[in-house]
């Protein structure tokens, strides 16, 4: 099979819906993050998946943005760094969290616990080193650089705009996470996963590979239209 910026483009964006449907399937019966949970195979699991779940966004919004460079413009451009540089953040915490948090969940449990309380939008008992502004630039990346894309997204109308204004809207609204201590931090998960769901379906669609030409015989322009 050969490599084509259509290949590519609906590669990106299959890898965009898987990533939303793993975005929102990671929230749904999460348990409760502390230093007990963190040594379970479950845990693993969920890691792992959040991983993943990061690289292929990253791959989706890159598919996104590339095709539609001059149509997205100076806002695109920002927009695709921050958003790319927020996944990128976030996929280091998810892998620090998938294999040093289990290791040191029972000797330290405390610090393990502080981690999950400022990765869940709370405030840390103690001290957890640079954690704290890594944890910070991931969300800051994350917020600002999915309003950006998003509205990058809706002006350029080059994909679904509904699914751009979820994007922006839902990456926005995360924000309020520490001011709504009495909401599941992890509903506000759910309206970018079904955006990147609908972008990443609608980059898939309108990349399909066109219909085969039929071959027209050679002496078909010697005969007009019904002559024969």
């Amino acid at each position: 099979m050969s490599i084509t910026t259509t290949t590519l483009a609906r590669t990106a964006g299959l890898s965009a819906v898987a990533a939303g449907l793993l975005f929102i399937g990671i929230q749904i019966n999460h348990p409760h993050l502390d230093a007990t949970f963190a040594g379970t195979a479950e845990y693993t699991v969920r890691q792992s998946l959040k991983i993943l779940m990061a690289v292929l966004s990253l791959i989706g919004i890159t598919g996104m943005y590339l095709p539609h460079v001059k149509r997205m413009g100076v806002l695109g451009l920002l927009g695709y760094l921050v958003f790319g540089a927020g996944y990128l953040i976030m996929m280091s915490v998810e892998v620090i969290g998938a294999v040093v948090i289990p290791a040191i969940a029972g000797t330290a449990p405390d610090y393990v616990n502080g981690v999950f309380a400022v990765a869940t939008g709370g405030h840390a008992a103690g001290n957890i080193g640079l954690l704290l502004p890594l944890n910070s630039a991931a969300g800051l990346t994350y917020i600002i650089g999915g309003v950006l894309f998003g509205t990058a997204l809706f002006r350029a109308n080059v994909l679904a705009r509904w699914a751009a204004a979820v994007l922006a809207a839902g990456t926005g609204a995360t924000v309020a996470i520490p001011l709504l201590p009495m909401v599941n931090e992890r509903l506000f998960a759910l309206p970018t996963g079904l955006a990147l769901i609908g972008l990443g379906y609608s980059l898939w669609r309108r990349t399909r590979p066109s219909t085969a030409s039929v071959p027209i015989p050679a002496d078909a322009a010697l005969y007009p239209a019904g002559a024969k």
